[in-house]
């Protein structure tokens, strides 16, 4: 850029300002992702323990389970919802730096040396530039999906054990619990997909 087109001192520092903000927002949102799973594990992991005191000291352990799972399932919805809701939040702020990244690899021919080679304004070319990938399959590797799928194993359970306090044998049990899991995981992905669509657009 000639010096007539050089930006002025006042929106440079704003757009720094900027950039440090939105850094700083995607690093809250990892944070809080990571703290709600890290929550949402420990009660599941909690909770497995007691149930093996329980079953070890009183044969009375379905009241137990009755009570704590559906609540394991809810706090497992909440959680998984809010992770959705971080990762949007945290893709919006990718692709606000992105444009930044963009605008400061203009100011100098050096600087496409530091700042990248402009791929796009898509969500696509924000995250490559992270070194990921875009697509549908990526979903399975979130931790979203992880907790969609901890809730779904615990859903299905849940269903398998209802099943055997009513005297179906435990096998048709078991299978009845994996044809709940399933469709659970399924419906979560496609609420994740759903959610996410605007933004990757």
């Amino acid at each position: 850029m000639d010096a007539q087109t050089q930006p002025g001192q006042a929106f440079m520092s704003a757009l720094v300002t900027e950039h440090f903000v939105l850094q700083s927002a995607r690093s809250t949102t990892v944070s809080e992702a990571v703290g709600r799973a890290s929550v949402y594990l420990t009660c599941v992991s909690s909770s497995l323990v007691a149930f093996g005191f329980f079953a070890a000291a009183t044969h009375r352990l379905v009241p137990v389970v009755a009570t704590v799972l559906p609540a394991l399932l809810v706090l497992g919805a909440f959680t998984f919802v809010r992770m959705v809701e971080t990762s949007v939040e945290n893709m919006v702020f990718l692709r606000r730096i992105e444009a930044i990244r963009r605008y400061y690899a203009t100011l100098d021919p050096a600087a496409a040396a530091f700042f990248g080679p402009a791929e796009g304004d898509g969500a696509a070319a924000a995250l490559a530039s992270t070194g990921m990938r875009a697509g549908i399959s990526e979903m399975f590797f979130t931790s979203a999906s992880m907790v969609a799928a901890v809730t779904s194993i615990l859903a299905g359970a849940a269903a398998a054990l209802l099943l055997d306090v009513a005297g179906l044998p435990v096998p048709a049990a078991v299978i009845v619990g994996v044809g709940v899991a399933l469709p659970t995981f399924g419906l979560h992905m496609v609420w994740m997909y759903r959610r996410g669509r605007p933004v990757m657009a």
